[in-house]
């Protein structure tokens, strides 16, 4: 982090800071900025203060935004506390506040308010790259370039009309400005000493200690000839991980987490910061026929030593022998407890058929892929694992969670949803009637239960059992959140949600999850930061751009949900897009995107269109949308009673009604 550019801004800025980060690191100058550098699990404020602690300069994104977040006064604040220069992009004309021009008048400044940002990046750069810890930002000199100067012109004078103007005020003013931040200094110098003291010790309590009995499972090197055994090698890892995950008192992250990493050039050490472990196991796989060769080894994170390797030779019916044998071997070199039978997972779950095992793994990488052509792959392969091993529970509870991904395909007709929706209970039910000890049977069907049937109680009794069976799945703690919150038990939902990211801190859909509900318990602030988080692990994660849209509707700000709506896909786009319109006034517009909503997606997103309806005020609508949302057997109905955009609905007597149809409890 030492000698980083910290990049300052308000949450609406996010694109401009995005642009001058992407910029400075083009440059070969690496910037921290948040959410994107706070680590998994790590406290927001504290990692923001010890990276301004460290950094070499401070960008300010200057904006009205940013004048009213209190968040950037502090920052601006800490940053001349420290003694770091602080260099201004102006945005717009808005003046500064005696707080604020306190702390800036004598700082340097960029004028980006005539014109796109890219204009003044170059200036940016030259300044920033000509900057010293112990003197002020260089001015950039050149036709037609932005310049840096003292922040008391702006301060003090209206703002120039072009960005070649180049007036300012007398250096005194500046000078005078320096003398007296620098007595503030001296007359405050106890009060930031101790505020330092309480700011390291909060930074002490926030951070969480790493347990010893921690351990991330990367995925494994596929080192094949042909380099087409990806999915073999991915599958042993993500065994390895749940065979791991089930031994008391070990921290496991879950696989999403651990395959964050795959393909990436980070280090051991950072990998093993950003997951919380102490340890981390690695591998490769070369597979040739019905010959394999696995190479594991465990690492001790912060100091690169290894704690056990060792090269398996084997054919590939041993391949569940040797995970046991590296899980044995991992939990004997950390010095735990071993199981009193390792093997806890049940015949039902194994198969002694390779050939379905290896349609297995394929079913599971088509699945973790999350598109509609690849869940369709899914199934197939799972399909034929079963016509393999008809005795195969992993691979029918593999098939139910597929085919319901399937069911949701938009160009399905109603018939074909509830088609594939029983298509997916009878495989979560066949895989518990096989082995009636396994975790991911119960969980499968406990999700369906209650977003396809709607059984309340035959729900919390599965959930309940998958957590009993397997404390150490994220999944199960997913879908138990969800659950809670369909129930209105929105602050146990948090708690046990607050435990799934514990498990997989680098799970955007976790973190989207986390920002539904907290938008549902009005806790705005947080699900920015939730949503944010997931956008920093997954940029393109649609969802969570479409709850960043509520946060801002919920927050009366209907331009910034525009912006917001409009980089969502599908159908949530179009609904998005028609309630911020209609807040701000656009009735045409809104009534243009509810009809384009209607006409593309009706026949399975009924309850989109019921959500508009709601949040305009127009109940008769609404209440129709609703009721065939109920027909369709809409899954996402079950949001019914936490959905922040009902709210306007939620007290007439048709609402109860819906309630009580469903069977929940009112």
């Amino acid at each position: 982090m030492a000698g980083k550019v910290f990049i300052s801004y308000a949450s609406r800025d996010l694109g401009v800071a995005e642009k001058l980060c992407a910029a400075l690191e083009a440059a070969g100058l690496p910037c921290w900025t948040a959410p994107r550098d706070v680590l998994a699990g790590e406290s927001y404020a504290a990692a923001i203060v010890q990276a301004i602690n460290s950094c070499r300069i401070l960008v300010l994104v200057l904006s009205k935004n940013a004048i009213e977040s209190p968040h950037v006064l502090r920052e601006v604040e800490r940053a001349s506390s420290k003694r770091r220069p602080v260099l201004s992009i102006r945005m717009d004309a808005t003046g500064l506040p005696p707080d604020l021009e306190y702390f800036l008048s004598a700082n340097q400044w960029l004028d980006a308010s005539g014109g796109p940002i890219e204009r003044i990046l170059p200036a940016l750069i030259g300044s920033v790259r000509g900057q010293d810890a112990s003197e002020t930002v260089r001015e950039t000199l050149g036709t037609g370039t932005a310049a840096a100067r003292p922040l008391a012109d702006l301060v003090s004078s209206p703002a120039p009309s072009t960005p070649s103007s180049r007036w300012r005020k007398p250096a005194l003013v500046a000078a005078l400005a320096v003398v007296a931040v620098g007595l503030a200094y001296v007359l405050a110098g106890k009060f930031w000493l101790s505020k330092r003291v309480e700011e390291q010790n909060a930074l002490a309590e926030a951070t969480p200690a790493i347990s010893n009995k921690s351990v991330a499972v990367l995925p494994f090197v596929d080192m094949s000839e042909n380099h087409d055994q990806e999915y073999f090698a991915d599958g042993l890892s993500e065994e390895l991980l749940n065979l791991l995950a089930k031994i008391p008192d070990l921290r496991v992250p879950a696989r999403t987490s651990s395959f964050y990493f795959k393909g990436k050039s980070e280090d051991i050490p950072t990998i093993a910061r950003r997951l919380m472990v102490a340890h981390v196991l690695e591998g490769s796989v070369r597979k040739s026929g019905n010959h394999m060769r696995i190479t594991g080894q465990l690492v001790r994170a912060d100091n690169g030593y290894h704690l056990w390797s060792q090269t398996y030779d084997r054919e590939l019916g041993d391949i569940f022998k040797v995970q046991d044998e590296i899980a044995a071997a991992v939990v004997g070199a950390l010095k735990l407890k071993l199981l009193p039978d390792l093997e806890v997972l049940s015949a039902g779950n194994r198969t002694t058929n390779p050939a379905a095992h290896t349609q297995y793994l394929l079913g599971r990488q088509f699945f973790n892929r999350t598109n509609m052509d690849d869940f369709r792959r899914a199934v197939a392969a799972y399909e034929q694992a079963i016509a393999l091993d008809p005795k195969y529970a992993s691979a029918y509870a593999g098939l139910a969670v597929a085919e319901n991904e399937l069911s949701h395909d938009s160009k399905n007709s109603l018939a074909e949803v509830l088609a594939g929706q029983q298509r997916a209970m009878v495989a979560a039910d066949q895989a518990i009637a096989i082995d009636p000890a396994l975790s991911e049977g119960y969980a499968a069907r406990g999700f369906l239960r209650f977003t396809i049937n709607w059984d309340w109680a035959g729900a919390e009794a599965d959930l309940s059992r998958a957590f009993a069976l397997d404390p150490g799945s994220y999944r199960t703690y997913t879908c138990y959140a969800c659950f809670l919150a369909s129930l209105g038990r929105l602050s146990e939902a948090l708690e046990i949600n607050k435990k799934a990211i514990e498990l997989d801190p680098l799970s955007a859909d976790t973190w989207f999850r986390r920002s539904t509900q907290l938008n549902a318990a009005g806790r705005l602030p947080e699900a920015r930061e939730a949503a944010m988080r997931a956008l920093e692990i997954s940029p393109e994660h649609a969802f969570a751009w479409f709850n960043l849209g509520i946060t801002s509707l919920l927050e009366s700000n209907p331009k910034a949900a525009l912006a917001e709506f409009r980089k969502v896909n599908k159908a949530r786009h179009e609904a998005g897009v028609a309630m911020a319109e209609h807040d701000l006034g656009h009735v045409k517009d809104s009534q243009r995107a509810l009809d384009a909503l209607v006409a593309g997606y009706a026949s399975t997103n009924a309850y989109q269109v019921a959500e508009v309806y709601a949040w305009r005020g127009e109940r008769d609508a609404a209440f129709t949308w609703l009721d065939r949302a109920h027909a369709q057997h809409d899954g996402i109905l079950v949001q019914l009673k936490f959905d922040p955009l009902l709210a306007n609905i939620r007290t007439d007597p048709r609402f109860a009604a819906i309630i009580k149809k469903m069977g929940l409890p009112p």
